[in-house]
């Protein structure tokens, strides 16, 4: 593979999905997109309505236990009021990794033009990023279950990753966070089963993170062309890791506990379910072709990758 410096001509080079695209132009064109389709959650959802009877905060199909032996012994009550704590789980998950995002980002420009596309949309991500983090504050506190933080050990190897990460690896852990959700979200916001408050939340999320998801890739792939060797490896086996603590991060086990589950039961459960085992891998799956397309998955990051459930 060709290595070149960042500050090198990069016309004409190209990875296995073909010919990079210019950073500058991506970018205008994500800051044209940013300008005719961003929201304001606090505006554009009524938050005063009330909790709406016999509706989801999660599509059942997505919780952690649909189809095992004990959500078929579960009362629909039950199973719903794991669903509103599940939804509160992965919102809480999802402001602890936007904040981590947004230091990422703020580390990657802080050494380039601030005059630059590329930099005027990092800074236009970091505010849509910023929103999204209060608005899904609001639908924790509007469901009424309590905030689901990760554990001790998360929040601290996070502190180490905001630190130490080369510029691929936070981008190969962006798209990890983003993507598996999304997938989620794009099966949420038209289901009506769900409350009305958590289609408008996942559908601005899904329309904003789509523009995230774009930047990441395109600087992703340009960084496994041009980044050293020695960074190519770190970034496969630092993705892959993070992919096996995210898996195990995804929903707070004390939920199981506060609907009154027995948590060994349900966390077995979960982990031999076959149902949930292809939810997670689908969540992924397009994630981890782009990735395997362009030389991530390999060797040990692979079979980390493996390791964590993400990756058939």
């Amino acid at each position: 593979m060709t290595t070149v410096t960042e500050d090198s001509e990069l016309a004409g080079l190209r990875d296995a999905l073909g010919l990079l695209k210019d950073r500058e132009q991506v970018a205008q064109r994500l800051l044209e997109s940013s300008a005719k389709h961003s929201f304001d959650p606090d505006k554009e959802l009524d938050w005063d309505a009330p909790v709406e009877d016999g509706k989801w905060f999660w599509p059942p199909e997505l919780v952690s236990l649909y189809d095992t032996p004990l959500w078929r012994r579960m009362s629909e009550e039950q199973r719903m009021d794991l669903a509103r704590h599940e939804a509160a789980s992965l919102a809480s998950l999802g402001i602890w990794f936007e904040i981590i995002l947004m230091q990422l980002l703020v580390r990657h420009i802080y050494d380039k033009s601030v005059t630059s596309a590329h930099v005027r949309y990092a800074l236009t991500e970091i505010a849509d990023e910023c929103r999204h983090s209060m608005m899904f504050a609001r639908m924790i506190e509007k469901g009424g279950a309590p905030t689901y933080p990760v554990t001790k050990l998360n929040h601290n190897l996070a502190r180490v990753l905001k630190t130490v990460s080369t510029t691929p690896g936070s981008f190969a852990c962006t798209l990890l966070g983003e993507e598996i959700l999304d997938w989620m979200q794009r099966l949420t916001f038209p289901d009506e089963r769900v409350q009305t408050v958590v289609r408008g939340v996942t559908r601005i999320h899904v329309v904003e993170e789509a523009r995230h998801v774009r930047y990441a890739r395109e600087e992703l792939r340009r960084q496994m062309v041009t980044a050293p060797r020695w960074e190519r490896e770190l970034t496969r086996v630092s993705s892959g890791e993070a992919a096996r603590v995210f898996s195990i991060a995804f929903v707070n086990p004390q939920v199981y506990t506060n609907v009154g589950l027995d948590r060994r039961e349900a966390l077995a459960q979960v982990k031999a379910s076959g149902h949930r085992r292809e939810v997670m891998q689908s969540g992924a799956k397009r994630l981890t072709d782009f990735l395997d397309d362009i030389g991530v998955l390999r060797g040990a990051g692979r079979r980390l990758w493996k390791s964590s459930g993400l990756l058939a």
